[in-house]
């Protein structure tokens, strides 16, 4: 067990972290759509979230690792046959190479193990199947109206249902999107005849996950490694699998002063350390990096909490807050709103907390970021209400000013 006392083998933990999610480098897995078919088989997958108060997640989580991605370039992937639409800890788009791996979870439901929906209507589920089978490819809009004119014969409500529980299941796949309406067609016609479609064995499963996680976020917890997957022969396997490589001196494991432990590859904290830039990057809260707040916490010092499922009376930094990275620090959060219909981005707060770096250069960065943000929101103007910090305050309306 090595003990992490000092900042210098913190720092080294942090931006290999850091490195292995692709966030140091400029373009660490290319650019437009090369980069992001590269990013997301790299790093696992891209959560799906609804919320739009800015760019939508699935987006803004690949913007920030691949130089000239564009949100479209998600639905072409999925067009391709590049990746896939599934759960993971939540809805995500998923790699096609991993696709075998979701079989166990759509086993799991299909046979009762689990529930999506705890009551399913099998005969509406069987004519559904038949007319997909029969007439192609159903959209989403198609079931869900609550007069019969556009639906027919069912009733939009369980027919949306039985649809979500078809693809859940299995027998149906998302084959097309627009926006959030998806378009459902048989596993059989949309997933590429080249895919391993093999159900894994929960050794399988097991070294797939721990794979996974290693090459995407460089250290891992035992906890983390089966985040938000209640399955307890899962875990066991897991678990079984780390100690055997624990044994074989294949992995070896770093204890913090606050007692968190963590796995690594032998020996990867004795190569050089990622260099860094003086980017700052303004990140989603479902981002890959800091979606389990526990390993962030603990990692970083950083205690984040996303606040919109917070009653606004006990809110501490807004509704959206999203995380501002600056070289291998997390240093503050920024809570912020696109104003579509006038192309404005609204800096409602911003919240920068204590660090080590020369206000200057962080201020100078932040306006870098805000500079692409603003592109990628479609802005054209921002504008900066709160900023916690009052000393800070006039030196960055200045520095916005001409953005404004």
């Amino acid at each position: 067990m090595i003990e992490i006392k000092r900042l210098q083998e913190l720092t080294r933990l942090r931006r290999l972290a850091l490195s292995a999610q692709g966030l140091l480098q400029a373009q660490p897995y290319g650019r437009g759509l090369p980069g992001a078919r590269k990013a997301i088989n790299h790093i696992g997958y891209v959560q799906i979230d609804t919320i739009s108060v800015v760019e939508r997640a699935h987006h803004h989580i690949l913007h920030s690792r691949v130089p000239k991605f564009k949100p479209i370039m998600i639905n072409q992937m999925l067009l391709d046959g590049d990746i896939f639409e599934y759960w993971t800890h939540a809805a995500a788009f998923l790699p096609i190479a991993d696709f075998r791996f979701s079989l166990p979870y759509k086993h799991a439901i299909k046979s009762g193990q689990t529930h999506w929906y705890k009551n399913r209507d099998k005969k509406l589920m069987a004519e559904l199947l038949a007319r997909i089978r029969s007439n192609g490819p159903l959209r989403s809009r198609d079931v869900e109206t609550k007069t019969t004119k556009r639906a027919g014969w069912w009733d939009w409500k369980p027919a949306k249902k039985a649809l979500e529980q078809l693809y859940m299941e299995g027998d149906l796949m998302v084959s097309d999107r627009e926006g959030f309406q998806k378009t459902y067609d048989l596993t059989a016609r949309v997933l590429p005849s080249h895919v391993n479609s093999q159900m894994p064995n929960m050794e399988e499963l097991a070294a797939h996950i721990v794979d996974q996680q290693l090459r995407c976020h460089g250290l891992v917890s035992l906890k983390g490694l089966t985040y938000q997957r209640r399955n307890a022969e899962l875990r066991k396997a897991v678990k079984a699998l780390i100690n055997e490589r624990l044994a074989q001196r294949t992995l070896e494991q770093v204890q913090m002063s606050s007692g968190e432990v963590f796995i690594v590859e032998t020996g990867m904290l004795e190569h050089p350390l990622p260099r860094l830039n003086n980017r700052l990057l303004i990140l989603s809260p479902f981002d890959n990096s800091v979606i389990q707040r526990e390993r962030l916490k603990a990692l970083f010092q950083y205690d984040y909490q996303l606040e919109c499922y917070v009653p606004a009376a006990k809110r501490q930094y807004g509704y959206f807050c999203l995380p501002l990275l600056y070289r291998d620090e997390f240093i503050g959060r920024m809570d912020c709103k696109a104003h579509r219909k006038t192309s404005h981005l609204e800096i409602k707060s911003l919240h920068l907390e204590q660090h080590r770096f020369a206000e200057e250069l962080v201020i100078t960065a932040f306006v870098d970021a805000i500079t692409q943000f603003c592109h990628f929101q479609k802005c054209d103007s921002v504008s900066l209400t709160k900023v916690h910090q009052k000393h800070l305050s006039q030196r960055l309306h200045s520095a916005l000013k001409p953005l404004g």
